[in-house]
Formats: C-alpha cells, structure tokens, sequence
C-alpha cells in the first residue's frame, strides 16, 4: 500500500492535504500519469507547440493530446472486464463465435469453416448474440 496526497492530484478540489492509501496498482497508474504528463509538457516545450490550434495540419493535436487520466484508464478496464463477463455468460455456440469474430479478429468465413457450418449460420449466430448483449445492457 502506498500513501498519497490528494491535494498534490486534485489542487483544484482539495485545499488542503488529505493523504489516502492506495493499492500499488492505483500507485502504479498515478505515477504513470505523472509520467505522461511530463512528457506531454517536454513535446509542448521541444516543439514550441505554443501557437494557434487553428492552423489545421493537425500537428497541434498530436503534440497537444492529453493521454488519458488514471480514472479512464481504471473505468476502460472495469468495461473491458464487464464485457467479457457478459459474452462468456452468453450460450456456448454464441459466446466462442463472438469471442472468436470482436477478440481474435476471425472473418466470419473463418469461424465458418473453423466449426463446419454455412457463413449465414455464424453470422446469423453472431448478430443474435449482440442482440441480447444489448439487451443485456439496456436492462443494467
């Protein structure tokens, strides 16, 4: 566990030092972040990116994009993992044929021949288990 001082990550919210313990995984992507940033800084300071975002051959954007914050990356995560816990819960037939399409990056034409079946089937397959994913979602 580590010790850290909100007020140094939220200045704006905290006047005054509160210090927390964190697991050394939150630890871990705050000084990751502190990292970036820093970084991001150096890239302004190096390529004197101080001028208008207006000019429009978009290296501006890529100098000046922020990477994201350690609750975006903790919030991706927790989705990620819900996500998979919902396609695993689906029946067996759906869940391999959608895991294999969206997270092995297989042509439906693959995980056609894969299992013996017609295209039309996988795909048919496929399309059901998103339906009830949706509906899955739209009930939490």
């Amino acid at each position: 566990m580590q010790t850290i001082n909100l007020r140094e990550l939220y200045p704006s919210i905290y006047k005054a030092d509160i210090y927390m313990e964190v697991s050394d995984e939150i630890y871990a992507v705050f000084i990751e972040d502190r990292r970036a940033e820093a970084a991001r800084k150096r890239r302004m300071y190096r390529y004197k990116a101080q001028y208008s975002l207006d000019y429009g051959n978009g290296i501006e954007k890529a100098i000046i994009n922020c990477p994201p914050t350690p609750e975006e990356i903790i919030e991706k995560r927790e989705q990620q993992a819900e996500l998979c816990a919902a396609v695993m819960a689906l029946p067996g037939k759906q869940a391999r044929r959608i895991y294999a399409h969206f997270y092995l990056d297989m042509t439906i034409t693959d995980i056609a021949r894969a299992e013996g079946v017609v295209p039309s089937r996988s795909s048919h397959c496929i399309k059901s288990g998103l339906r009830r994913l949706a509906k899955q979602f739209k009930e939490t």
